[in-house]
């Protein structure tokens, strides 16, 4: 295991550590925003595997099977999910471990939520057998433990690929910074109350805005993980950037577009309740005021 400058540090030294130019990895969809890029830096090809409303936004066999190539080198698994908050099940994993135990293909698995899941315990690939011998696990502080600026992460991988890591970590990074290591020690030892605490608080926000969006007609996916809601603003005949800069614009309420996570996402939009309840409740108004207004527009 090696400890980071936040997961980000992870995620690059595990793809840059891993991939020979041309090598394919598989990127699922909707994502956070540096997988395919840091696949590019390294001279790899990036291949978008979109998931689906239809499946919760899970990960199936059936997305990416045939999408698999003697370049394909690394599947990246972003579980419980930035933006959509779906989370993967001992059930969902199985059958996609079971193809991967037949092929070269390692797993970059990034739980940096794994803390974060509501009415149900996370569970990691790597659980299951044959997993931990090719899976890259990636995680850090900055969201069960609310570390975000902290920069502290880590990265556990089989000897092979964690030496690779070293090579460059050690010459890129003298080591992430002293006092988060130590402040890491406490969260770890100390803290757990408060994580159940803010888990708890997360989910009371979460119940709120799924259920204000689905009133307001914004068809929204109940997420089980992270701290995002996932809308759809299909209905409202703008593409998600045009929905977003007119919110902005106009009500003064910030929401991400599609273009952040990949083409797959296209007609929806991410919202973080990673703010009070009072803030998430005033952006609910102004967001139906807009929408009133795009109705009056037609």
């Amino acid at each position: 295991m090696i400890v980071t400058v936040g997961g980000s540090e992870a995620i690059d030294l595990a793809v840059r550590g891993l991939l020979d130019p041309g090598d394919e990895v598989l990127v699922v969809e909707p994502c956070f925003v540096c997988y395919a890029p840091l696949v590019e830096l390294a001279g790899g090809v990036p291949v978008s595997v979109p998931t689906r409303i239809e499946n919760n936004f899970k990960l199936t066999l059936e997305d990416f099977k045939d999408k698999v190539t003697e370049r394909t080198k690394l599947l990246i698994l972003p579980f419980p999910n930035n933006p959509t908050g779906a989370v993967m099940t001992k059930e969902d994993l199985e059958p996609i471990a079971e193809f991967l135990r037949d092929t070269n293909i390692m797993i970059l698995s990034d739980e940096i939520y794994s803390e974060l899941t509501y009415g149900r315990k996370h569970f990691s690939i790597i659980e299951l057998e044959g997993m931990r011998e090719r899976t890259i696990y990636v995680n850090g502080f900055s969201k069960a433990y609310a570390m975000t600026g902290w920069r502290l992460g880590y990265v556990a991988a089989p000897e092979p690929v964690i030496s690779q890591i070293s090579k460059i970590h050690q010459y890129g990074i003298m080591c992430s910074p002293f006092i988060s290591q130590n402040a890491a020690v406490e969260a770890l030892t100390s803290c757990d109350a408060e994580v159940d605490k803010m888990v708890d608080e997360y989910n009371i926000r979460r119940r709120y805005l799924v259920g204000e969006f689905n009133r307001l007609g914004l068809t929204c996916f109940n997420p089980e993980g992270a701290f995002y809601v996932f809308p759809c603003i299909k209905s409202t005949g703008l593409t998600s950037e045009e929905f977003c800069e007119r919110l902005l614009f106009e009500e003064k309420v910030a929401t991400v577009p599609r273009s952040a996570f990949g083409d797959s996402g296209e007609g929806y939009i991410r919202i973080s309740y990673a703010y009070s309840l009072k803030h998430l409740m005033e952006a609910i108004s102004r967001i139906e005021k807009f929408l009133k207004k795009l109705e009056a527009e037609k």
